[in-house]
């Protein structure tokens, strides 16, 4: 392993890594969210595009980002260095973003959002490697839900900006344009601010005569750990079941937005209802992630999923645009249940050496699932309009929320040191 990673400096510097990541998200999310909640508007207004559009756009985004987090997967186990990959990741979407602001045609939208959603992909699965592998022993899900509160900080402070230039006068076109400076600022972080952790973890205890090897044959190294040490536990495929369901009904958040527009709500507002599911989503991640290190974490991912459940139930019966705020409230809520935890708890059941591949397929399959998702609804808001699209989201989301509380409750994984 070279150096002693027990040594003060090399253990700061690692750890710091989960501030520098943090802050990366931060600014990557503040340009992206400028632009993504003004995507509707873009399309309906100024590219004369509809729900079936929108609906194929992210659905095909959505595919992107799901081979790219795959093929990250296996590629973060396979090569020791995480940095490039980040730094790339980063690096294509932030090229991709400003160049909505010269987009003709949904066609135009769509090859972009394809470039912006295989950076994201690119870049997950070797960043929640690296987090994991940075934080400090028994804060996994504190150094989750910082980054994740960070990350929807940005998130919280794109959609404001992009408000008060709305505001201010500015086109759609020029916040398009003006979302490259956040985007830079994280490329930059990402470049010069993150540090590679391979070679710094501690080395694992390898006594003389551990006594549950003592029963080895004669011959076999005592030191050596048990063949199916490395195997990744069947509760964690029966985990990617309950998320691959409740996916197939998490379609792109436009879609919200799409039926604020149908209730009458002007699309000048759209940067302030995610800037109100970003301040529920940014308050209360990192305190649901250090929760999450003391609570059993399967069941906070649960009722994350049950609280999507409702807050979809809401988006189907409500009549007027002034219930919306308060559901984009209750969606935060869910984000804040559901993804920090969640990849905290994927961490926990994959083994050392296996988790590039364990976030890879669990994102690579929640993606599919989501792209899926996308497109069907899209066609389903075409034909029957919003109302059945959110009740069969919120149906199957109840269906994943209780596969994920009995996995909880029937198959626990050990918590890591």
């Amino acid at each position: 392993m070279g150096r002693d990673f027990a040594s003060g400096g090399v253990a700061a510097s690692v750890q710091r890594n989960v501030v520098r990541l943090g802050w990366s998200s931060f600014f990557n999310d503040a340009a992206t969210e400028m632009a993504y909640w003004l995507l509707p508007s873009l399309l309906l207004s100024v590219l004369r595009a509809g729900p079936q559009a929108l609906g194929w756009i992210e659905g095909l985004a959505g595919g992107m980002v799901n081979l790219a987090r795959l093929a990250s997967g296996y590629l973060t186990d396979h090569f020791p260095r995480r940095k490039p990959f980040i730094v790339f990741g980063y690096l294509l979407a932030n090229l991709a973003k400003p160049f909505l602001a010269l987009a003709q045609s949904w066609p135009q939208v769509l090859w972009l959002r394809l470039c912006d959603r295989a950076g994201a992909g690119l870049r997950r699965a070797p960043r929640d490697t690296l987090l994991a592998e940075s934080a400090a022993p028994g804060r996994l899900g504190a150094a989750y839900g910082l980054r994740q509160a960070m990350d929807t900080a940005g998130a919280m402070l794109g959609p404001l900006a992009a408000f008060c230039l709305l505001a201010a006068g500015a086109d759609l076109r020029l916040v398009f344009a003006l979302a490259a400076i956040p985007g830079a600022l994280a490329v930059a972080i990402s470049i010069w601010g993150i540090r590679e952790t391979g070679g710094l973890r501690p080395p694992a205890a390898s006594p003389v005569h551990p006594p549950e090897f003592s029963s080895l044959p004669s011959g076999v190294p005592a030191s050596l750990p048990p063949p199916c040490a490395a195997s990744i536990p069947r509760g964690y495929f029966f985990l990617l079941a309950c998320v691959a369901v409740f996916s197939l009904g998490a379609f792109s958040d436009l879609f919200l937005i799409l039926r604020a527009h149908s209730l009458g709500l002007s699309p000048a507002l759209a940067p302030l209802l995610g800037m109100v599911f970003n301040a529920v989503f940014a308050g209360l991640a990192f305190p649901l992630g250090r929760l999450s290190d003391r609570w059993p974490r399967g069941r906070l991912a649960g009722l994350g999923m049950l609280v999507f459940a409702l807050v979809e139930l809401g988006f189907a019966q409500i009549k007027t645009a002034a219930w919306v705020w308060l559901l984009m409230a209750g969606y935060g809520l869910y984000h804040a249940l559901h993804d920090g935890v969640l990849s905290a708890w994927v961490a926990e059941w994959a083994p050392e050496g296996k988790r590039g591949r364990a976030f890879g397929w669990y994102s690579a399959l929640s993606g599919a699932s989501l792209a899926l998702a996308s497109v069907w609804a899209g066609l389903a808001w075409r034909h029957w309009g919003p109302r059945p699209v959110f009740l069969l989201s919120s149906g199957l989301a109840l269906v994943a929320a209780l596969g994920v509380c009995c996995l909880a409750e029937f198959a626990p994984v050990r918590r890591a040191a």
